[in-house]
């Protein structure tokens, strides 16, 4: 016997949404949260409004979300944390008018838990690795590959733990080609001890299949937010605090 619980009227509360090219064409679309719902929203030319193209109950808290794509694709994917305890890679299927989940990977018991990772999720804008993170402690990364089918494919997850920390939030940072970098606002401290916030860099050795802590500096304490700037020949990449 399967029970749901669902309710009258839909969510109407915005949790988060991201900007993309979710069904491969050439406009840019938007992927809204509403809780358990997920909305693709699309520019209409002709009246200069935003649309509902497709609305979908996942059955599950949207925690996150993140968009990437990999090298050579022509349209973005979406990944998803959710309170299922698990990672979810979806993307639009347009012919079925969907969201289809191409991969699944479960990491840890499900709930709003500190230290289940979800709470943010961040991707490489090259398209090559996903980190999840928890509130406590807990990071994970997962390198995004495909296989000889040309389907999306993540390895085994790699930890990238920190006991007694706390993350506020985390970002891919735009190095090129070069070894994958995600940025994160951390705090470390055991108890009574003082506390401050940290800019803290976590590289991922493809060639190792490793990831490190590179770098941190000390940020101010009302620091919440960050923001990754595309780096260009005109200058370089880094994050907005």
């Amino acid at each position: 016997m399967f029970l749901y619980n669902l309710t009258l009227q839909a969510p109407t509360a915005v949790s988060t949404a991201i900007l993309g090219h979710f069904s491969g064409g050439k406009h840019q679309e938007v992927v809204v949260a509403r809780q358990q719902f997920l909305e693709l929203w699309r520019p209409d030319t002709a009246t200069g409004k935003l649309v509902v193209e497709h609305s979908e109950n996942l059955f599950c808290r949207v925690r996150s979300l993140a968009a990437f794509r990999l090298t050579g694709g022509s349209k973005d994917y979406i990944v998803l944390g959710s309170d299922a305890g698990a990672l979810s890679l979806l993307e639009f299927d347009t012919r079925g008018k969907r969201f289809v989940a191409v991969q699944y990977h479960e990491f840890g018991r499900t709930g709003l838990r500190r230290q289940i990772p979800g709470q943010y999720v961040a991707a490489d804008p090259r398209g090559r690795a996903v980190m999840v993170a928890g509130v406590e402690r807990t990071k994970i990364v997962y390198v995004v590959t495909r296989d000889a089918a040309a389907n999306v494919m993540i390895q085994s997850p790699l930890e990238a733990n920190k006991a007694h920390s706390v993350c506020f939030d985390v970002v891919g940072v735009d190095v090129g080609y070069e070894n994958p970098v995600f940025a994160a606002i951390e705090t470390v401290g055991g108890d009574g001890a003082q506390t401050t916030k940290q800019l803290v860099y976590y590289e991922l050795d493809l060639g190792l299949n490793h990831v490190a802590r590179k770098w941190s500096v000390g940020i101010s304490d009302t620091a919440n937010k960050l923001i990754a700037l595309p780096g260009s020949s005109d200058g370089p990449s880094g994050v907005l605090v």
